[in-house]
């Protein structure tokens, strides 16, 4: 029986994406393989947010190409998306298949192996080769398509090493209606796509069944959910179901991002639902009160910010202003005392000058932030900021991104020390040093229990002390 091998790069959907490839291909009756030196099929589920993802992508093809020479390589993702012709020249791939194609991989890949596979089956039809942009050279196959209007939104949870068997994350959103002028996600995953309710309930509860107690869901632009789907998916609330229970002659009302909170809370019997990055405009005040009022809702909010110059924000194309965002995260904390906090932050962005990055630093250095995700501008093909004037020394980008990196580890421990003498609520992950057990915190900080526990229980255990980025207890009550 063949067997097969995903690699991931990048974000959560890139993950979630890897996840439901896999499962494709177990449909199939193919078996993992637990490396790609091992595998007969490799597949390479690709970023391109930054230059340095393209690159890694390529190091990892050149790397495979070389150590398992016999298997068949498949690149996928938004780099496969974005530069199929580029992707398709490297030695040994085989096919190039982009997000556009990404919900019929497997089929492709096995109808390549087995020509007669798919040919009694009507529903694969018309998926074949964009031979114009298949390079003579390269013998690879490509399978990319600009219009993604038809895609299917993959759906199956991702589990990584340590959080296997405790917090599933599913991707319920995909693409991005926004046009950030550094951006190309929404080129190469196409317009937002929400995945219909009862499908996210049903995912859930299948994972509520199967032992588990937390489950994250993310998406591209996840506050965005619910805007697409049509009036007879939505979910009516204070309905007891899923389906469309309103009396004849009154209109539909579009759901929102609240109304699948609220469903998943009323719905299923999960004991711990955390939020992934939400974009500063969809933290609406019904969300912030419904994170704050339900302890089954993980006190976590991931905020993107960029940048804290208005300027800034307006060469971006970012919906907000500084102001905005800083009446967001006042509420957010306001509401949350002991809420984790954290953001996505650019450096070196075209035009910044050094008084632009001084108004980013000092808003941080304001705001309740317990951790920063900071990110050195990188231009990426075809998006408009690449072609703007005033790009930033590389060297003046990598300071800046070291200073904000120092400010927000000393955020972060000043607000890991806060908890120091207090009992806090966490989930163990399945990770064991001989020595200590690691657990996440309901509001997302690194714990370290003394001794060996039992992966996937949540319990609360005093904190002794801050140590090496993680918070050390050894007094532990079991909930």
């Amino acid at each position: 029986m063949a067997n097969f091998y995903v690699e991931n790069f990048g974000c959560r959907a890139t993950q979630a994406d890897g996840a439901a490839i896999a499962r494709q291909f177990e449909d199939y009756g193919l078996a993992r393989a637990d490396a790609p030196a091992r595998a007969e099929i490799v597949v390479l589920n690709s970023c391109t947010v930054t230059a340095s993802a393209d690159q890694d992508a390529r190091a990892a093809i050149r790397r495979i190409h070389r150590e398992n020479p016999g298997c068949q390589i498949v690149v996928t993702g938004c780099y496969a998306q974005r530069a199929p012709q580029e992707v398709a020249s490297l030695a040994g791939v085989a096919h190039v298949i982009g997000n556009s194609h990404k919900h019929k991989l497997a089929d492709i890949v096995i109808a390549s192996r087995r020509p007669d596979a798919l040919a009694s089956d009507p529903t694969h039809a018309g998926f074949v080769p964009l031979s114009s942009l298949t390079l003579p050279e390269a013998g690879a196959e490509v399978f990319v398509s600009d219009i993604f209007a038809h895609t299917e939104l993959l759906a199956a949870p991702v589990f990584d090493s340590a959080n296997q068997r405790t917090r599933p994350n599913l991707k319920v959103q995909d693409g991005c209606d926004n046009r950030c002028s550094f951006c190309v996600i929404p080129s190469v995953r196409g317009q937002s796509r929400s995945l219909p309710l009862d499908r996210i309930l049903g995912e859930i509860t299948a994972l509520v069944n199967s032992g588990y107690r937390e489950v994250v869901i993310s998406g591209i632009n996840l506050g965005r959910w619910g805007r697409d789907l049509l009036p007879t998916e939505n979910w009516e609330p204070g309905t007891d179901n899923c389906s469309s229970s309103r009396e004849p002659g009154i209109p539909a009302r579009q759901v929102h991002f609240e109304d699948l909170i609220q469903a998943i809370l009323s719905e299923t019997s999960l004991e711990k639902l955390r939020l992934s990055s939400i974009e500063p405009m969809d933290w609406s005040d019904e969300l912030i009160r419904m994170m704050a009022g339900s302890p089954r809702i993980a006190k976590h909010a991931h905020v993107p910010m960029q940048s804290g110059s208005d300027r800034v924000l307006r060469a971006m194309h970012r919906k907000y202003r500084p102001w905005h965002y800083r009446e967001k995260l006042e509420k957010i904390r306001a509401a949350m005392p002991t809420a984790a906090i954290g953001a996505d932050v650019m450096v070196g962005f075209p035009g910044e000058s050094e008084s632009d990055f001084e108004e980013t630093r000092l808003m941080i250095e304001e705001l309740p932030f317990t951790y920063l995700h900071v990110f050195t501008y990188s231009p990426r093909p075809g998006t408009p900021a690449a072609a703007m004037r005033n790009q930033v020394p590389v060297q003046a980008a990598r300071e800046r991104n070291r200073i904000l990196r120092n400010l927000a580890a000393a955020k972060k421990l000043a607000f890991m020390r806060m908890f120091v003498g207090n009992m806090v609520e966490a989930i163990t992950l399945n990770v064991f040093d001989g020595k200590f057990t690691e657990a996440l915190t309901d509001n997302y900080l690194k714990l370290r229990l003394a001794g060996h526990h039992e992966p996937n229980r949540w319990l609360k255990a005093r904190v002794e002390q801050v140590a090496d980025g993680a918070l050390l207890a050894a007094e532990v009550t079991r909930t």
